[in-house]
């Protein structure tokens, strides 16, 4: 059986196809974004940096190479898709879906970075780098699933963390009447209060802001512990989300290509 055409080829095998190079590719592109996550973290420690900062730009180097032949084939190749099929249009629509856009923004801040840029922000973009461990959403099947969790209970979500603004802005209000004339300075607003409001609900509470009224440390304690079960909200919301996904025929399918979420042809005979 004669080989598929070259950018169908291409397309299958950047799309994680069940063959063998589509397999070592997807795998050598996750190990490139971890080490690169790596290089970014080691490259912030100055003994490290100046000790191995010619092969920590050198392998930034050959990485944004590889991250830019491979967003270049995915934009090549996207045509295999019939959703983007026209040679110009249909590509433009492909560059700006959400992986895509992931992969444009794991080259440009190197892009930037060569061009010459001021030394703040590109210490800002050198950090920017760490957005290519978003690339692993193409590759990993549980971050996918993940991602298809959020999506089903997207509603519920929104839901639940419009209550949490309801009741830290409710929270923060009263403790603002409450404790303003005894800590002027410390509740000095509903928006300065609002960080007690979150450090309560959140129960982290750093203790830079606290009640000493008898009110106050009542609707403090009332908040902290409606806190505790209005912060479980979201991850019941997400765990109902895995069980149903966790039912037979509800898993989110393999071999799924990324760009249009259809199965991907079987490997070519060989």
């Amino acid at each position: 059986m004669s080989l598929p055409p070259l950018r169908q080829r291409v397309f299958q095998t950047l799309g994680g196809g069940a063959d063998r190079l589509g397999r070592a590719i997807s795998l050598g592109l996750v190990a490139l974004i971890v080490l690169n996550v790596l290089a970014v973290i080691a490259g912030s420690v100055a003994a490290v940096q100046l000790r191995y900062g010619p092969w920590l730009d050198a392998f930034e180097a050959f990485s944004v190479l590889v991250f830019t032949l491979e967003y270049g084939l995915r934009l090549w190749a996207c045509r295999e898709d019939p959703r983007y099929a026209s040679a110009l249009v249909g590509r433009l629509r492909f560059a700006t879906t959400p992986l895509a856009i992931v992969d444009l923004l794991a080259v440009l801040p190197a892009l930037i970075t060569w061009m010459g840029v001021d030394l703040r922000f590109l210490r800002l973009l050198r950090l920017a780098r760490m957005l290519r461990l978003a690339k692993l959403g193409r590759y990993s099947r549980a971050v996918q699933t993940m991602g298809l969790a959020v999506s089903r209970k997207r509603e519920e979500l929104v839901l639940s963390l419009m209550l949490m603004l309801l009741m830290l802005v409710i929270a923060s209000s009263l403790m603002y009447l409450a404790e303003h004339d005894s800590q002027p300075e410390a509740f000095s607003s509903i928006p300065a209060a609002m960080w007690w409001g979150v450090m309560t609900l959140t129960t982290v509470g750093y203790g830079d802001m606290y009640p000493v009224t008898l009110l106050g440390k009542i609707m403090g304690a009332v908040v902290a512990i409606m806190g505790i079960g209005l912060f479980a909200l979201p991850v019941g919301i997400l765990g109902s989300a895995f069980i149903e996904l966790s039912r037979p025929g509800e898993q989110a399918p393999a071999g799924v290509c990324p760009h249009c979420g259809k199965p991907l042809p079987p490997p070519p005979a060989p």
